[in-house]
């Protein structure tokens, strides 16, 4: 297809489609003429991929360019591939020279170790889990992340990684991970809000009557 029915089916505009070939995100095509290439269905797989970090995920080109150099890379193992886009999703967090921040650190490390999941010092939510435990212990809430890392565990395993296709593209296989995590991420917060809301109804009605 060329350039301009690309645009049309993956609705990115044509000078966004030229941006991305000249930052690398997006693959050439193949040079029919000097001023005329084709276009297939791997460049709509990467558009999605590449539209899903951008709109969904929120993340900038340098991030992108991380996550489509692994794309690319077909050496790289599906767990390390899909480990990419996860790191960058992860927002960054710097660790705080305080007594708090390692007590809060070696709690979420303990409760790793308690779960036997198989997860790397490196990873970045380890941090982001410990600056959350920080905060509620500075607003006097209790951390008790277990129920939380049992439901979390349970929705990954039965469902989420269920909705990935691992045997078709790489492209496609990314731009799942990073919807599923983003969106229905979204999607439960919302529904935990929902929970709370029906269960104080049905806890405290009763006592406003």
């Amino acid at each position: 297809m060329r350039m301009s029915e690309l645009s049309t089916e993956s609705g990115v505009a044509i000078p966004t489609i030229k941006y991305y070939l000249r930052e690398g995100l997006l693959h050439q095509g193949e040079q029919l003429t000097a001023t005329r290439a084709d276009y297939d269905d791997a460049h709509l797989h990467r558009l999605r991929l590449i539209r899903a970090l951008l709109e969904v995920g929120r993340l900038p080109v340098a991030s992108i360019k991380k996550v489509v150099e692994a794309v690319q890379d077909e050496s790289l193992p599906i767990h390390e591939l899909l480990g990419t886009a996860h790191y960058a999703l992860s927002p960054a967090v710097e660790p705080e020279p305080t007594p708090e921040w390692e007590t809060a650190r070696a709690q979420v490390d303990a409760l790793l170790d308690r779960l036997d999941w198989q997860v790397t010092a490196e990873a970045p939510a380890r941090d982001e889990l410990a600056q959350t435990v920080v905060r509620m212990h500075q607003l006097g809430l209790t951390a008790d992340l277990a129920p939380y890392a049992a439901a979390a565990e349970r929705l990954v395993t039965e469902v989420e990684l269920n909705t990935i296709p691992y045997d078709g593209p790489r492209d496609a296989a990314v731009e799942a991970l990073v919807l599923g995590t983003v969106l229905y991420g979204r999607a439960f917060d919302a529904l935990r809000r929902l929970a709370q809301e029906s269960e104080s109804a049905r806890r405290f009605a009763r006592e406003a009557d």
